[in-house]
């Protein structure tokens, strides 16, 4: 009986161990400061020197950051077919804690997968480009849109045409992105951005 009841709260005891080591896996890294090494992805240049919302993407396979100029770029990171799929996480700049436009923070991260976006305002990426502006908070998102103009939606609901730049009127979204529903044979470079290579 003694061993049996040994078994069984060993057996409980590694059943729980399991459960945090999982919970722990799962756990995405965290966000890292946005320094004057930032080189954006899409446009060679320093990230800091742009206006607006960044974004930094951590992949499974790279010690560093994937540093974007804009909130927009990375989230075109995470449709386009040719760059890697092993995303750890992705965040972007919590415009709800920014001092202002122009110096959005170094350090005020939002989880993009969890945040708000604002799309279609009159307001501009670092590159001149149309931008999907994250929140933290959706309040702060419908004023921001109330002010500038634009649409609230989660990050699954950002149209893909949006971020992409394809002229075409479509009703994909990032998630169709990730599922490999490509609704172009090629995707267009995001609008106001450089090359992709």
């Amino acid at each position: 009986m003694r061993k049996t009841i040994l078994l069984a709260a060993f057996s409980g005891a590694l059943a729980l161990t399991g459960c945090n080591d999982q919970k722990t896996a799962e756990a995405p890294p965290p966000p890292v400061e946005l320094t004057a090494a930032a080189i954006g992805h899409y446009c060679g240049m320093n990230v800091l020197e742009h206006t607006g919302p960044k974004g930094q993407i951590i992949l499974a396979s790279r010690k560093e950051p994937v540093w974007f100029s804009s909130a927009r770029d990375a989230i075109s990171f995470t449709m386009l077919p040719e760059e890697p799929k092993d995303i750890s996480a992705i965040y972007v700049s919590d415009m709800a804690k920014a001092p202002d436009w122009d110096k959005p923070g170094t350090g005020n991260w939002v989880d993009a997968r969890k945040a708000f976006f604002v799309v279609g305002s009159r307001m501009k990426g670092g590159m001149g480009a149309d931008e999907a502006v994250p929140f933290s908070d959706k309040e702060a998102a419908e004023k921001f849109a109330t002010e500038n103009g634009g649409r609230v939606m989660a990050f699954a609901d950002v149209p893909k045409d949006y971020v992409l730049g394809a002229t075409a009127e479509t009703t994909s979204s990032v998630e169709e992105g990730h599922a490999g529903h490509a609704d172009h044979d090629t995707p267009a470079a995001p609008k106001g951005s450089h090359a992709h290579h």
